[in-house]
């Protein structure tokens, strides 16, 4: 799961990222509202948190300016606003959920997992006899879980969630590993390497092609 956090107190941010990476998140951070805004229309996010008081764009008005293209990710405002009045305005722009700060570590994290559970209950991604749980983050083939890392995890699910399009070396760089310049991308063979042989895939059910030179396409057999 892709999670963005807009915040503008670097100490807040290296304590969430550091945090929500080792629940298992995937994190990208923005330090104002501008920054926030211009990621949303670049990328998809599977949960937002938003400060309240932000450089250049305020957390109000990002919030509304997301909802006039995304209605479902879900936005948590992290802020030390706490009126029913402000609770009821961060509402009325949009957000899902509202935590005041400062706030119980733990409790952000089962917050953030209600809501993907809410937002993802009956999501699976299936291909052939590979099916992924993103609720519980478990990868299955033939009902039998198969342990994966998470960058495995996240690769697997890229492919599968762009299964039959052609996926490049250099997208799947972009997208997943979040890197946007020069660099080898002999790094995604490798993994993919990993996830063959822990799926044990065989010739006549390799759901997932190397295209030479370009990269990878999932597709049912």
């Amino acid at each position: 799961m892709h999670i963005l956090i807009v915040e503008d107190e670097l100490g807040i941010v290296q304590f969430l990222k550091q945090g929500l990476e080792e629940e298992g998140y995937l994190i990208t951070t923005a330090e104002d509202g501008l920054k926030g805004f211009e990621l949303t229309q670049k990328k998809q996010f599977d949960l937002i948190l938003l400060d309240w008081m932000l450089p250049k764009i305020t957390g109000i008005d990002l919030c509304k300016a997301i909802r006039i293209k995304d209605k479902k990710t879900p936005v948590i405002f992290l802020t030390a606003k706490d009126t029913v009045h402000e609770t009821i305005e961060g509402l009325k722009a949009g957000a899902n959920d509202y935590i005041k700060k400062p706030f119980s570590f733990e409790e952000l994290v089962e917050r953030i997992k209600i809501h993907f559970r809410s937002s993802n209950e009956t999501e699976l991604l299936i291909l052939g006899t590979i099916k992924i749980d993103l609720l519980k983050h478990i990868v299955f083939k033939e009902d039998v879980e198969i342990p994966l890392t998470q960058r495995e995890f996240e690769l697997l699910t890229y492919l599968i969630k762009n299964k039959g399009k052609v996926c490049t070396r250099n997208q799947i760089l972009k997208d997943v590993w979040e890197i946007n310049f020069e660099y080898d991308t002999g790094v995604i063979d490798v993994f993919m390497n990993a996830i063959r042989k822990k799926l044990n895939l065989k010739i006549e059910e390799d759901y997932i092609k190397t295209i030479r030179g370009i990269g990878y396409i999932a597709n049912d057999l």
